[in-house]
């Protein structure tokens, strides 16, 4: 099963302007990366490698002690503010959350995937506007810690 995936991945990376993907599930990770050409008219080249890891992976989030604590998107895709276009935002600006409430969705590849809170905090600011394209890793929500 994970084969069809991980070629679907791949073919959506080689028509697509992303260089990276990475996937977690059940404790393996799968990055697929866009090999450097020189020259355009050669079809990039894309590799995959899966590695297993036992420790959890924090890659979503990030401490910045100037700008407060940072949550990053674990994925390429669309950043949502809230669940359709005629909803309220899931959260705004000087909100409260706790660890689990839902932030925003990221769409990627037709599917909505909910954010949530990793830790207590309040919102300090929403980086990413309604519907822009949002990149791995790229950071969403500036949190400050309770």
């Amino acid at each position: 099963m994970w084969q069809d995936k991980l070629k679907e991945i791949i073919y959506i990376l080689e028509h697509s302007d992303v260089n990276e993907i990475e996937v977690r599930f059940w404790g393996k990770t799968y990055r697929v990366v866009k090999a450097a050409v020189p020259d355009e008219s050669v079809t990039p080249a894309v590799k995959s490698t899966a590695e297993s890891s036992d420790e959890p992976q924090d890659s979503m989030e990030k401490e910045d002690e100037q700008s407060g604590y940072k949550i990053n998107s674990p994925m390429p895709g669309t950043f949502y503010q809230a669940s359709s276009p005629d909803a309220d935002p899931f959260v705004k600006e000087g909100d409260q959350v706790v660890k689990g409430d839902t932030l925003c969705i990221i769409e990627a590849m037709k599917i909505m995937n909910e954010i949530e809170a990793e830790k207590n905090g309040t919102i300090e600011k929403v980086l990413v506007e309604n519907g822009s394209a949002v990149e791995y890793d790229q950071p969403l929500f500036v949190l400050r810690l309770e």
